[in-house]
């Protein structure tokens, strides 16, 4: 899709430097060119204008980062069988439905659960987080490079491209790091929402 609106914008643009050409050498100007060099340059702007467009509809899709990571799964030991058979299931959702990387789980001040590609640093809340749990509510970085802080989540996976955030109450968080910028779609959101406040209720027990 994105090089078939590039196409449209050569070709539109083609058109009208044709237009333009025709026009400056032509020997004389009467109505009947005017009016077909005006329409042919309505017809090229049209072109352009519509190939821009359709690349803003459909952009084009952004590049997986390379990301400095092992692949891994570590999961707390000291949960009950519902509780680990829960963030296993989960974790394995997201990491498959959603453009997700790595996935972090953070309950009463200890890591339970790292899946994805992962880091053996160890993971302390910063600014960004104390932010989502103080205004219960997802925070979603969609290009990190633009937020000052960032580097709080160089623990869960160094350099991560998009994160999402999100509180477990005031016990803990949900952090999904992305592939790439602008990785996560609204549904992404929704099922990493609706997963976390399932978890929290289990993990509450």
């Amino acid at each position: 899709m994105y090089k078939i609106s590039s196409l449209v914008i050569i070709f539109g643009s083609f058109l009208l430097i044709l237009s333009i050409i025709n026009i400056g050498t032509a020997n004389q100007v009467n109505p009947t060119l005017v009016r077909a060099e005006t329409i042919s340059g309505i017809a090229s702007i049209a072109l352009i204008t519509i190939g821009y467009l359709w690349t803003e509809i459909k952009p084009k899709p952004p590049s997986k980062v390379s990301l400095d990571g092992k692949e891994g799964f570590e999961l707390c030991t000291k949960l009950t069988d519902d509780q680990r058979n829960e963030l296993a299931w989960g974790s394995q959702q997201i990491l498959t439905a959603t453009a997700a990387s790595t996935i972090l789980i953070y309950w009463d001040s200890r890591v339970i659960l790292r899946r994805g590609l992962i880091s053996n640093r160890i993971f302390k809340p910063g600014e960004i987080c104390n932010r989502a749990i103080d205004q219960k509510r997802l925070i979603s970085l969609v290009n990190t490079e633009l937020f000052p802080g960032r580097d709080e989540f160089d623990s869960v996976l160094n350099n991560l491209p998009a994160v999402i955030v999100y509180p477990l109450e005031n016990r803990g968080l949900t952090i999904v790091g992305g592939w790439s910028k602008r990785s996560f779609t609204n549904s992404d959101e929704k099922w990493i929402s609706g997963w976390s406040d399932k978890l929290y209720v289990l993990l509450s027990k």
